[in-house]
């Protein structure tokens, strides 16, 4: 498994208990929740529709700097489309201002306990009334977009798999047990996650016969959708990515 400036790396019970709930802006309506992943509690960003009913699900992954504000604001923007949209705090509580203490986090964070993590919030959303079980996807950023992928990979029920510039798996035995349709969108001028590697993990999941749909935007680097990314932002592939992004989930978990 490859292990990048975005990291890759992701089995167990979901949990309960809704630990507080707060309100951005109107809409969404948004949690604090906790819940189960083998003998730990972990806590996470929760944001519900306002309609009732059930909703198709979503398990949102940061990027290496952390449960941070911006990745709370993309996950509301995604629960404004209809989903309940779960956030696990990977780094239990710690969140990184600057790119050393975002590099320690990453490295101190074991693999195998964030895809127990992510496995277990899948299953917390599979278990929410208000949630279709069988319509739950993921998303990602930077290290979260590696970790879609792997969970992906370890989670054969996922219905729908996004990764925004994260690390792809190169081995081809994990990338034959992804089921989940893939949409992937990455920079052309990303030196850690090139699109030499891209393309080779998009021609392998072809072979096999997955469904992938990748772009990667010219002039564009590593962490381009983050506005706090000051000189690699880029907002026309941000929103073209955006709209990528909602019609994908639409067709995939609608």
């Amino acid at each position: 498994m490859k292990v990048m400036k975005c990291a890759a790396g992701l089995a167990i019970v979901a949990g309960l208990l809704v630990a507080g709930s707060s309100r951005i802006a109107g809409n969404p309506r948004t949690e604090t929740v906790q819940y189960k992943s083998g003998d730990d509690t972990v806590s996470g960003f929760l944001a519900l529709p306002d309609s009732g009913g059930r909703h198709p699900g979503i398990v949102a992954i940061h990027e290496w700097w952390g449960l941070n504000d911006w990745v709370k604001e993309e996950v509301t923007k995604l629960s404004d489309q209809g989903y309940v949209v779960l956030a696990p705090d990977l780094y239990r509580g710690k969140v990184a201002s600057d790119p050393n203490t975002a590099h320690e986090l990453m490295r101190g964070m074991p693999q195998d306990r964030a895809i127990r993590d992510l496995e277990a919030a899948f299953h917390y959303l599979a278990d929410r009334k208000d949630v279709s079980p069988d319509k739950i996807g993921s998303i990602g950023w930077c290290m979260g977009g590696g970790l879609s992928l792997q969970l992906a990979i370890h989670e054969p029920h996922l219905a729908a798999c996004i990764v925004n510039y994260g690390a792809p798996p190169t081995d081809p035995n994990d990338i034959q047990k992804i089921s989940a349709p893939i949409l992937g969108n990455f920079g052309a001028d990303d030196r850690g996650i090139t699109p030499t590697d891209v393309r080779a993990f998009e021609k392998t999941a072809k072979a096999d016969g997955k469904s992938i749909d990748v772009k990667i935007y010219d002039g564009a680097g590593h962490g381009f959708e983050n506005p706090n990314n000051k000189d690699g932002y880029r907002p026309e592939a941000t929103a073209d990515a955006w709209s990528r992004i909602v019609a994908f989930s639409a067709k995939t978990l609608k």
